[in-house]
C-alpha cells in the first residue's frame, strides 16, 4: 500500500490552490519521528491565501479524515501525519514477502537504455581509474531494469586512435616480440611511457606516432596485424578481471568498430551544412552553442574521437532504438558530450536530448591523481587481489569454523571495493584506504553484506520456517523504523535512477543495515510468543531488501560470514 499517495489524496480534496502532482513533491519525510511519518509544509500556501503558515495548517487538519492514520496533527507551520504504525507495519511486510520483486516497477516500459561504460584503452592495463565507470555503469544497469528498462551495456573499447600510433612507433624503435609475448601488457604500458618520457625531449616522435597512425587507419598490413595482437592480449586481460566482479557486456564495439561508418557522418554534417573548412581541417563551429569548436577531420585527414562518437551515436539509435543513452565517463569529458550533443541537435536529432552524459569524479591515492602516461598505476587486480586477502583475515578471526572461508572472502574482499566506490557520490571526488575499505565495521560493505548474514543466521536457528502472512502484526515500538525504512524501498530505487546516482541505493541499505542491527540488539527476535511469526517475518523482509539492494549494486550476499 501507498502510504504517500493516501497523504497526497487526502491534501488534494482540502488544497484546492494545488495539484496533487505538486502536492506529491512537496511531502517530506521528518528526520525526527517524533515528528510524523510525513509532513505537508504549509508555506507553500501561504501568499494564496495571506494567512500565516501555522494558521493554515490547522485549518487543513480540521479538514481532513484522520480514518486509518494514528493521528494527524498541525505542528507550527507543517501538517504532520502519523500512520497507524500496527496496520501500516503489517502491510509493509506482506507486500514484501508477496512479491520477489519488491521495489521494482515498470516505468520504463521494456524502453531500451544504452550505458556507454568501462571502455579501457587497448594495450593498457585495467587500473583503479577504471574502476568508476566500470561499476557506476554495471549499477546503472541493474538500476534501469529495476525500473522496468532494458539495459544495453556497451564496453566501448579504447582501440583506435593516436595511441596506437605512437604504441606501434614504441615498439618498432624498442619492442621485442619475446618479452611482450611473455608479459604482453605490462611490456607495452613501459613501451608507451618510455615513449612520452622521450617525447618530451624529441617532438619529432609524436609525429612519428601520427603517421603510424594514419598508416593503421589506411589498412597498413603491418600496422594492421601489430594491431590486432596488441587488442588481442588486452581483452583477454580484461576479461579475467571482468570475471572476477562479475560483470558482463552486451557488446564490446570500440571505436576502431566504427571505422567504415565515419564517411556517412562527414556526408550527413555537410548534408546539414554545418561543417566547415579551418586551416586545411573539418570542424564544425558551435559557438552559438557557447562551445569550442569541435574537430571532425585533422589536416591529414585523420579521424577523431568526435568523428567516431557521433558515429556510435548513430548507429547505437539505429541498432537498439534506445529511449535513453548513457555515457558513463569522467566528469572531465563534460564539454565532449555537451559537443556531441549540440552537433547531433545541428543535424536534426531530437533523439540527442534522451543522451546523458553521467560523469564522475577522480580516485586519488595519497591524494594523487592516477595516471598511465606518467606511470602512476594502480593496477585494479591487485587491489582486488589484496581486498580478497584482507576480508579473508578478518572472516579467520571472527569466524574461523566457516566452512567455505575462500568463497565468502572473495565476495566480502570484491564486494567491499565495489560498495566503497558506489557508496560516494559518483561527482565527488575521493581518496582510496584499502584497509578503511575491507572494514567489518563503519560505512562498508562488509558491514551491511554482515548485518545480512546475521539476518540470515537468525532465520538458519529459527528452523527457516514457512512464514504464515497471515500473522505479521507486531506491536513492539521498536520495528517502526525497521519497517518503515523497508517501506521506502520502492522509492529509493526511482530517485536512484532519476539521478542516476547508486550512492542512493548504497546509502539506503547502510542506513536498514544499522537500523535492523539496532533492533537486534535490543529485541529478543527467537523469543517464543505470539509475534515470533512476524518477528522472522521482519528479518525476512530484512534480509531479502539488503540483498536486492547489493544485488543492485553488483555486490554478492553471502548468507554467512
Amino acid at each position: 500500500m501507498d502510504y504517500k499517495e493516501s497523504v497526497v489524496k487526502l491534501l488534494d480534496a482540502v488544497i484546492p490552490e494545488l495539484d496533487a502532482a505538486t502536492i506529491q513533491s512537496k511531502i517530506e519525510i521528518p528526520k525526527d519521528s517524533g515528528k510524523g511519518d510525513f509532513a505537508f509544509p504549509a508555506f507553500n500556501l501561504a501568499k494564496e491565501r495571506h494567512q500565516a503558515p501555522n494558521q493554515i495548517a490547522i485549518e487543513i487538519v480540521e479538514q481532513l479524515d484522520q480514518n486509518g492514520f494514528e493521528k494527524i496533527e498541525a505542528t507550527g507551520p507543517y501538517v504532520n501525519f502519523f500512520l497507524d504504525k500496527t496496520e501500516a507495519g503489517k502491510n509493509f511486510l506482506n507486500d514484501i514477502l508477496t512479491n520477489a520483486d519488491y521495489g521494482h516497477n515498470t516505468d520504463g516500459e521494456a524502453g531500451h537504455v544504452t550505458i556507454d561504460m568501462s571502455s579501457p584503452n587497448i594495450a593498457k592495463p585495467m587500473s583503479m581509474g577504471h574502476l568508476r565507470s566500470t561499476v557506476i555503469g554495471n549499477s546503472l544497469a541493474e538500476i534501469s531494469a529495476a525500473n522496468g528498462y532494458q539495459p544495453v551495456k556497451i564496453n566501448h573499447l579504447g582501440d583506435w586512435g593516436t595511441q596506437f600510433g605512437k604504441l606501434i612507433s614504441a615498439y618498432k624503435r624498442w619492442g621485442s616480440e619475446a618479452e611482450v609475448k611473455a608479459d604482453p601488457i605490462n611490456t607495452l604500458v613501459k613501451y608507451y611511457i618510455r615513449f612520452h618520457e622521450e617525447a618530451k625531449e624529441n617532438p619529432e616522435l609524436d609525429d612519428e606516432g601520427r603517421h603510424w597512425f594514419k598508416k593503421l587507419e589506411d589498412g597498413d598490413e603491418e600496422a594492421t596485424a601489430l594491431w590486432k595482437w596488441f587488442r588481442e592480449e588486452s581483452l583477454q586481460e580484461f576479461m579475467n578481471i571482468y570475471k572476477v566482479l562479475d560483470i558482463d557486456f552486451d557488446s564490446f564495439n570500440g571505436e576502431a568498430f566504427y571505422n567504415d561508418k565515419m564517411d556517412e557522418v562527414v556526408d550527413l554534417l555537410e548534408e546539414a551544412g554545418i561543417l566547415e573548412e579551418s586551416q586545411g581541417a573539418e570542424v564544425v563551429d558551435l559557438e552559438d552553442e557557447g562551445l569550442n569548436v569541435a574537430m571532425i577531420k585533422r589536416t591529414d585527414g585523420a579521424t577523431l574521437y568526435m568523428t567516431r562518437d557521433l558515429a556510435a551515436a548513430i548507429y547505437r539509435k539505429r541498432q537498439y532504438n534506445f529511449v535513453k543513452s548513457l555515457y558513463v565517463v569522467g566528469g572531465e569529458q563534460r564539454e565532449h558530450f555537451q559537443q556531441l550533443k549540440a552537433i547531433l541537435k545541428k543535424m536534426g536529432y531530437d533523439w540527442s536530448d534522451d543522451i546523458e552524459h553521467v560523469a564522475f569524479g577522480l580516485i586519488t591515492v595519497d591524494g594523487k591523481k592516477l595516471s598511465t602516461r606518467s606511470g602512476r598505476i594502480i593496477l585494479l587486480k591487485d587491489v582486488l587481489d589484496d581486498s580478497i586477502s584482507l576480508a579473508r583475515e578478518q572472516i579467520e578471526e571472527k569466524n574461523p569454523t566457516l566452512a567455505n572461508k575462500d568463497e565468502v572472502a572473495y565476495e566480502v574482499g570484491v564486494g567491499a571495493v565495489v560498495f566503497h566506490d558506489l557508496m560516494n557520490e559518483r561527482l565527488k571526488n575521493f581518496d582510496f584506504n584499502l584497509e578503511e575499505v575491507v572494514r567489518f565495521e563503519g560505512d562498508t560493505g562488509p558491514y551491511v553484506q554482515y548485518a545480512n548474514a546475521r539476518a540470515q543466521s537468525l532465520l538458519a536457528k529459527a528452523g527457516n520456517p514457512e512464514i504464515d502472512k497471515t500473522a505479521l502484526t507486531i506491536t513492539d515500538d521498536a520495528v517502526w523504523e525497521v519497517e518503515k525504512l523497508l517501506s521506502e524501498f520502492p522509492n529509493t530505487i526511482r530517485r536512484a535512477w532519476r539521478e542516476f546516482e547508486p550512492s542512493i541505493i548504497a546509502k539506503y541499505a547502510l542506513n536498514l543495515a544499522r537500523t535492523f542491527n539496532k533492533y537486534y540488539a535490543n529485541s529478543k527476535i527467537l523469543e517464543e510468543d505470539a509475534e515470533l511469526n512476524a518477528r522472522l517475518a521482519l528479518v525476512t523482509s530484512v534480509s531479502q531488501v539488503l540483498t536486492e539492494s547489493l544485488r543492485l549494486l553488483g555486490v554478492k550476499a553471502p548468507k554467512e560470514m
